[in-house]
């Protein structure tokens, strides 16, 4: 049977229409992808300061160990453990009575030879009226004259004996040789204490100010050296170090500290020397022995550069690198040399110029040789600069 015409045209026209279809499809083209954004800052050589984080612990600058300074009883601890004591307050009582006795006897004693000095200086000069009128020999006033001499001496032996029985009855009466915050007592009542020995009996130690001590490895400090010599570094003056302390929870202590000198001997087992930096601590919160880390400032580089920290990439060798826009807003890539960490940013010894924009944001969506839309970055924070001039 043969199939009509109308059913004939409509199969062609649709055979027609999806040729035509077929056709637009083919010349249509993908849209073309938008260059990726990136946040960009410009590198800018500005006067940084260098600086270095070193680790010690702290120290008490004065510490005295409070000692019997003579043999006897302890009668009464008058401190109060763990508080605060000025130079010369009382701390522990010894029983007095036997230096009490020892100053009586040698009060008596000096009391004889004085009356024994009296009647040598009055034979002494009835002996010298007589010798003139050679009443008596000569021999027998040189004898008087010595007895009187001789009886002087005692005299002052037995002043210096009553002295040093007024000191011992006085050193039963411990007090605090320095100001400072005093520990737990390390005696108690009715403890023999001195016999034979000093016995140490409290430690107060100076808390305010504090020092620091922390230490620097000897290559560190030559590579330093080198680079203020070769004029790289300028030096920074006493009075414009900044030497901050980083407490052991991470943060930064409120008070500014002061470098107080370097050590002029290296510890042979580790190759290190140690600085010194003071703190003021008048609120106690700084107490010695605990493990704190210093930002020490060391010299100044007057054209640095720095870049922020999130903005440094690693291969897989770990060498640095960062991601910087080029000509034609294309990223190449830049091998850097990092120096110290300033905050949340790194110095850049090599590797980048003023004037480079640098890749801070949007670094995983780009490589090398892409091409992209440049944004500045707002958020970074002003370099730290060294003002002091």
């Amino acid at each position: 049977m043969s199939i009509p015409f109308f059913k004939r045209r409509l199969a062609l026209l649709a055979v027609l229409g999806i040729a035509l279809a077929g056709c637009d499809g083919a010349s249509e083209q993908p849209a073309e992808a938008p260059a990726p954004q990136v946040r960009v800052e410009t590198v800018q050589a500005q006067s940084l300061a260098i600086s270095t984080e070193l680790s010690g612990r702290l120290l008490a600058p004065r510490t005295a160990q409070v000692r019997a300074r003579v043999a006897g009883v302890v009668l009464k601890r008058v401190y109060r453990e763990g508080s605060d004591v000025k130079q010369g307050d009382v701390l522990f009582l010894i029983d007095p009575a036997p230096f009490k006795a020892d100053q009586n006897s040698a009060r008596a004693t000096l009391a004889r030879a004085e009356a024994t000095l009296y009647q040598s200086r009055l034979q002494e000069q009835r002996y010298r009226q007589l010798v003139d009128e050679n009443a008596v020999s000569r021999q027998d006033y040189d004898n008087a004259r010595a007895a009187f001499l001789q009886a002087g001496a005692q005299v002052a032996e037995a002043k210096a004996a009553l002295d040093r029985a007024q000191l011992n009855l006085g050193y039963a009466t411990v007090t605090a040789p320095i100001s400072g915050r005093i520990g737990r007592a390390l005696v108690t009542e009715g403890a023999l204490v001195g016999q034979g020995e000093t016995t140490e009996m409290a430690v107060i130690q100076q808390l305010d100010p504090i020092h620091a001590d922390v230490t620097q490895s000897t290559r560190d400090l030559t590579a330093l050296r080198r680079a203020l010599r070769a004029g790289q570094l300028q030096q920074v003056g006493p009075d414009q170090a900044s030497v901050t302390l980083i407490q052991d929870d991470g943060s930064a202590y409120a008070r500014a500290g002061t470098l107080l000198f370097s050590d002029i001997s290296v510890d042979p087992s580790t190759n290190q020397i140690t600085l010194r930096s003071e703190f003021p601590n008048p609120d106690l919160d700084l107490l010695p022995g605990s493990y704190v880390r210093v930002r020490l400032e060391q010299a100044v580089q007057p054209k640095g550069i720095s870049v922020p920290q999130r903005a440094i990439l690693r291969d897989s060798a770990g060498v640095p690198k960062v991601l910087v826009v080029g000509d034609q807003q294309r990223i190449e890539e830049r091998q850097v040399v990092l120096g110290t960490a300033q905050g949340d940013r790194w110095v850049v010894n090599e590797g980048l110029r003023a004037g480079e924009r640098v890749v801070v944001e949007g670094l995983q969506h780009i490589k090398a040789g892409d091409q992209v839309q440049v944004q500045t970055d707002q958020s970074t924070p002003p370099i730290a600069k060294h003002t002091g001039q």
